[in-house]
């Protein structure tokens, strides 16, 4: 693929032009709140709760006197920080178990099917309420809720693209040079998927955020006094008209995350694949 031509396209989509930016300022806010925040996010003062934004709390304080715009900023890296260790977990056991089955097929590749059928009855919310019934709440078991339902979806795509590439010519002629699946695999296989693995994971990255507010809204995700988006989603429920500006802060950045990410994926699918991009 030609890296200048890949480039013209890139600039020239839209969805991926806005979906970069707002995934950019998704980073930025994350990687500022390393170094820098206006306030501590776990600084309580009750004498200045529920405070209107002015110049020094820009987006006010919350029912604990905390300030809204750290919370946020330190809530931005927590929703990536599980995002993306979840999304790993997805990616590198569901490639690796779609791969086998692709390769090996027969009774492994049914098995491996139906195993991820079975997966999918059991969304994150509900794996997470089942972890935490045995161990507890906490970022940890939501973490692996939402890796966990990420495994099938990543198997049932690497399964499917896989499948097609083994039927290509080149892989067809390697085989008949007498290189194993193995060496086909991670020769042949793998390189000529890796588009289609990177957008999923944007898609699921962003799948993931959304997961990890669900679970933190319903108490199952990140525990005090860690900040996070559905959390505070959670605590402003109850003052939606005494102070509705705290619900629409993580309401709205949830929003702009999740929107970004996905716009993002649907402009590399057409990047990468400029056929796509002709038929629509």
């Amino acid at each position: 693929m030609n890296p200048p031509g890949l480039a013209r396209r890139a600039l020239a989509h839209r969805s991926f032009l806005i979906g970069g930016v707002l995934t950019l300022l998704l980073l930025l806010a994350a990687s500022l709140s390393l170094v820098w925040t206006p306030w501590s996010p776990y600084e309580v003062d009750m004498a200045i709760k529920l405070q209107a934004p002015d110049g020094q709390h820009w987006l006010g304080t919350d029912p604990f006197g905390r300030d809204v715009a750290s919370l946020l900023l330190v809530g931005a890296r927590n929703s990536i920080l599980v995002g993306l260790i979840a999304v790993s977990i997805g990616l590198a056991v569901g490639t690796a178990l779609g791969l086998l089955a692709a390769a090996r097929g027969g009774w492994l590749e049914e098995l491996i099917m139906r195993l991820a059928d079975f997966t999918f009855a059991f969304p994150a919310i509900l794996s997470a309420i089942m972890l935490t019934a045995v161990f507890g709440a906490g970022i940890v078991n939501a973490i692996i809720a939402i890796g966990i339902f990420n495994i099938p979806t990543f198997a049932r795509i690497t399964r499917a693209s896989a499948r097609s590439i083994w039927a290509r010519e080149y892989v067809l002629a390697a085989r008949a040079c007498g290189k194993g699946p193995w060496r086909i695999t991670l020769d042949h296989v793998l390189p000529n998927m890796l588009s289609v693995l990177i957008v999923q994971a944007t898609i699921q990255f962003a799948l993931a955020i959304l997961a990890e507010a669900a679970l933190s809204y319903l108490g199952l995700g990140t525990q005090p006094p860690q900040p996070s988006w559905g959390r505070m989603l959670a605590e402003a429920q109850t003052l939606l008209f005494q102070a509705p500006l705290l619900a629409v802060f993580p309401g709205l950045a949830i929003a702009l995350a999740v929107l970004g990410l996905n716009l993002l994926g649907d402009g590399l699918r057409d990047v990468l694949d400029p056929r796509l991009a002709r038929k629509r």
